[in-house]
């Protein structure tokens, strides 16, 4: 039989009970729950004051500007792409001339870089050297001596380690410049330095192999030269005629004009010719 006492301290204990439950701490879930609601709740009160109006019209704002920074972007990549899409090909456009030339450099400063600066994502440019292959002299020879012919090595080399034609004719200009001085090393330094051209690719490009790949590269392009029917310096083949020769200080053999901007004229017009035949394929 439950005694007095014990029933007396029944209830007490069943009551001590559900107090304890009803003050335990709340589960984990529970606190993740509240947690992450109390912020939202306060954001969506805050987002209707005025001061979170606001906001959130500079939040719209941002982001739009970005989506058309995006776009913007997007737009300049596929302009580009279609640059350099080779349907139609570029026009070819060719400069065959000797390193310590003084032709060659007025060639370059008056006609060629002014052009290419406004039309070199039309053209597939290159630029050529001329001289002759023998069997003596490590099997070449050049106009103003075998100084030449390395200088003619070192202006290759630029053009096989950096092939994009704002890199390696600046590079080419600048030697021109002082053509009297070439190959000398101070300027060679001085032009890579200028033009962000490694001087030490430079060197073993030009020495690689005992110098065969740098002479290999020179009988090439004399051969590429002597192919064509050039042999004055400067040369300038467009579209693989002859636009313009710059020989002993005077321009020759220039239909439609010796200057850059006639240059570029007629890149224009065999462009435009070019794409129209595309489209009507």
């Amino acid at each position: 039989m439950t005694s007095a006492m014990d029933m007396e301290k029944q209830p007490l204990l069943e009551e001590g009970v559900a107090t304890e439950m009803d003050t335990s701490e709340p589960s984990l879930a529970e606190l993740q729950q509240n947690i992450f609601k109390a912020p939202r709740e306060y954001m969506k009160a805050w987002s209707r004051t005025t001061s979170g109006k606001v906001h959130r019209r500079i939040m719209y704002g941002v982001t739009a500007l970005l989506l058309l920074v995006v776009v913007a972007c997007m737009s300049f990549i596929v302009m580009d792409s279609l640059d350099e899409t080779p349907y139609p090909s570029r026009v070819p456009l060719e400069a065959h001339i000797m390193s310590r030339c003084p032709d060659a450099r007025d060639c370059l400063h008056d006609m060629i870089l002014p052009a290419m600066q406004k039309i070199s994502h039309k053209v597939d440019f290159k630029l050529s050297y001329i001289g002759n292959i023998t069997d003596h002299d490590d099997g070449v020879s050049c106009k103003h001596g075998q100084s030449e012919c390395l200088g003619n090595i070192v202006e290759l080399c630029a053009a096989h380690l950096y092939p994009d034609p704002k890199t390696y004719l600046g590079f080419v200009m600048c030697m021109s410049k002082q053509y009297d001085d070439i190959p000398d090393r101070s300027l060679i330094e001085d032009c890579a330095l200028e033009h962000g051209i490694s001087m030490a690719r430079l060197n073993k490009c030009a020495v690689d192999d005992d110098g065969a790949v740098g002479l290999d590269m020179l009988k090439a392009s004399f051969n590429r030269s002597s192919n064509a029917g050039v042999k004055k310096s400067c040369t300038v083949r467009l579209n693989g005629n002859i636009r313009c020769v710059r020989d002993n200080g005077t321009w020759t053999d220039c239909e439609g004009g010796s200057s850059a901007s006639d240059l570029i004229h007629d890149v224009l017009e065999i462009s435009r010719a070019n794409w129209e035949a595309y489209n009507a394929a």
